[in-house]
């Protein structure tokens, strides 16, 4: 499908694209690190961001230090940033859309980040991993009762 032939649903938010492009790498690394979802609550800004993820531990200081350097790895490796537009009932296997709004589209724009991640995605993002700049973790919290490891962090270009 060609990109000008495609109906998407309305986007109500404008991405720092380099911040937004880094949440997807971020979701990837927690999902091959940990066995976890992809986060379902992000605040992801140009100065700061946010976003948690449900786990089964606490992660460790080494833990922790393996999520930035895995992700300046990615970062560094210049992974190129495409776009696929398929029909939602042709979706590749793995693609979840039950995260999508009730009224979206037919049609689902993947976005692939080399062969290291792909979601549906309709935001703004980088063309590859290099424009993304250096990701630097700034804290975490742990919150023992929900399970839920908080990530903060910033790109820095």
């Amino acid at each position: 499908m060609a990109e000008k032939d495609v109906i998407l649903n309305d986007h109500n938010k404008e991405e720092f694209p380099p911040a937004h492009t880094a949440e997807h790498l971020l979701n990837q690394v927690m999902i091959r690190l940990f066995g976890c979802e992809r986060s379902r609550n992000a605040h992801i800004e140009r100065k700061k961001s946010k976003i948690s993820y449900l786990l089964d531990h606490k992660p460790t200081r080494q833990e922790e230090k393996a999520i930035e350097r895995r992700m300046n790895e990615l970062i560094e490796a210049d992974l190129p940033v495409t776009f696929e537009y398929v029909h939602k009932d042709d979706l590749p296997e793995g693609i979840r859309i039950d995260r999508l709004p009730e009224d979206a589209s037919d049609t689902i724009r993947l976005v692939r980040i080399g062969d290291f991640d792909v979601c549906p995605c309709i935001g703004r993002h980088v063309r590859s991993t290099s424009q993304i700049g250096r990701f630097e973790l700034l804290g975490t919290n742990w919150d023992e009762k929900e399970r839920m490891f908080r990530i903060r962090f910033k790109v820095v270009q």
